[in-house]
C-alpha cells in the first residue's frame, strides 16, 4: 500500500468532528434579557487579490457584517472593526450559525461589551478552505483578508481606518489564519485572538490509502472533487495553499509523493507554512500588538500546539494570555465568543478616531 503524508493537524481536528460539512452543533448561551438587536449584512467583496486564480475560484465572495445596535441611530459615530475568520469546509455564513450570530454578538455587548462591528470575510474553496494563504492555484487569500475586504469596509461602513482599531480572531483553520496573518500584517491589525487554531505545527506523518491517492490522481478538475473523502481532500486543499504548481494542470499543486515515494521538497514547503516554524521571525511584529490572546479546549485534539505557540510567546516575553477551558474543538465557542472574544477586543481596541 502507497501512503501520503498528510498534516497531523488536519487528522486531528477531523476526528475532533469539527470538518464535517454538516453544521457543527454549538452550545448556544442563553439570551441576553436586556440585549439590543444588531444588524446583519449579508454584502458581496470583489477581490482583486484572487482574480486569475487556477483553480477558478471565486474572485466576488459573501462576506457577513454585523452592525452594532446604535449603528444607525448615531450617523456621526465611528466603530472598530473586529474581523473574523471561519474554519475548514465551512464558509463564513454556516460559521455565523455555529456561532450563534447575532445573538452572541448582541449578548456581548448586553453583558458590558463596548459596541464594535463584526466582519466574517469567507475563504471556503473547492477543498475546502484556502488557509489564508498566498497561492497562484487559490488565488491569494491572505491579500484578499488584510487588504481588499478590509479596504472594502472602510470604504462601505462608519469604521476607525486605524491598525489601533482593528482585531483579527479565528477558529481552527480560522485561528490558523489568525496565527499567520497576525505574524505578517502588524501594520494592519491591533490586537489577536487565536481560537484552537489548527496546523500551527509542521505536519507529522499520516497515512492515505491507495485508493484515496489513484482517486486524487485520477480528478480532471477541481470541481470533481466534490464527493471525495475527507482525507483526500484536505490533502488536496493543504497543497493548493502550500504547493502550487503553475506548470501541473489540472490541478496546478504539487503532492508531497508521488510514485517513486516522498518528495521532501514538497515536504518543507508544507512545513514553511507552519506558525510554529516562522514565529521566531514574526517576534518585532507581534510585539507591535495591543494585546495576543490564545485559548483551546482540554478536550481539543490541538491543545498541544496551542500550548507550543503560548511557550513560544513566552520564551521571547511577548505579553499575551493563554487560556485551557472546558470543552471539545467546538462544544464551546459560541460562550467564547461571546464572553472571552468580542470583551476582549471591548478592551484592547482603540474606540476614539
Amino acid at each position: 500500500m502507497r501512503h501520503f503524508i498528510l498534516p497531523l493537524c488536519l487528522l486531528l481536528t477531523m476526528i475532533g468532528g469539527r470538518l464535517a460539512h454538516s453544521q457543527v452543533a454549538t452550545n448556544v448561551p442563553p439570551l441576553e434579557p436586556n440585549a439590543k438587536p444588531a444588524a446583519v449584512q449579508v454584502v458581496t467583496i470583489h477581490g482583486k487579490s484572487l482574480m486569475g486564480n487556477l483553480e477558478g475560484e471565486a474572485a466576488d465572495r459573501e462576506a457577513v457584517v454585523v452592525l452594532p445596535p446604535s449603528y444607525a441611530s448615531s450617523p456621526r459615530r465611528r466603530y472598530p472593526v473586529v474581523y473574523a475568520l471561519h474554519g475548514y469546509t465551512i464558509g463564513a455564513v454556516q460559521w455565523t450559525h455555529e456561532i450563534h450570530v447575532p445573538q452572541t454578538v448582541e449578548g456581548a455587548f448586553a453583558k458590558g461589551a463596548r459596541e464594535l462591528i463584526v466582519v466574517f470575510p469567507d475563504s471556503k474553496t473547492a477543498y475546502g478552505g484556502s488557509f489564508y494563504s498566498q497561492s497562484a492555484t487559490t488565488g491569494d487569500f491572505e491579500s484578499y483578508v488584510v487588504h481588499d475586504v478590509v479596504q472594502y469596509i472602510d470604504s462601505h461602513y462608519r469604521t476607525i481606518p486605524d491598525r489601533l482599531s482593528r482585531g483579527l480572531v479565528g477558529h481552527s483553520m480560522g485561528g490558523y489564519g489568525a496565527a499567520r496573518l497576525g505574524m505578517r500584517h502588524p501594520e494592519v491589525f491591533g490586537a489577536l485572538y487565536i481560537m484552537s487554531g489548527c496546523c500551527l505545527s509542521p505536519m507529522q506523518p499520516g497515512a492515505l490509502s491507495a485508493e484515496n491517492l489513484a482517486a486524487i490522481e485520477a480528478l480532471k478538475s477541481p470541481a470533481d472533487a466534490a464527493n471525495l473523502p475527507f482525507p483526500a481532500k484536505a490533502a488536496l486543499a493543504t497543497a493548493a495553499a502550500w504547493s502550487p504548481d503553475p506548470g501541473r494542470p489540472p490541478l496546478y499543486l504539487d503532492l508531497p509523493v508521488k510514485d517513486s515515494g516522498a518528495q521532501p521538497e514538497v515536504l518543507a514547503k508544507w512545513a514553511a507554512n507552519a506558525p510554529l516554524a516562522f514565529v521566531d521571525q514574526a517576534v518585532s511584529n507581534l510585539r507591535e500588538y495591543k494585546a495576543i490572546a490564545i485559548d483551546v479546549g482540554d478536550q481539543d485534539g490541538l491543545r498541544g500546539d496551542a500550548a507550543k505557540l503560548d511557550d513560544a510567546l513566552k520564551r521571547y516575553g511577548i505579553v499575551h494570555t493563554f487560556e485551557v477551558y472546558a470543552g471539545t474543538h467546538t462544544s464551546n465557542v459560541a460562550f467564547r465568543f461571546q464572553d472571552f472574544v468580542l470583551p476582549f477586543f471591548s478592551n484592547n481596541l482603540r474606540f476614539a478616531p
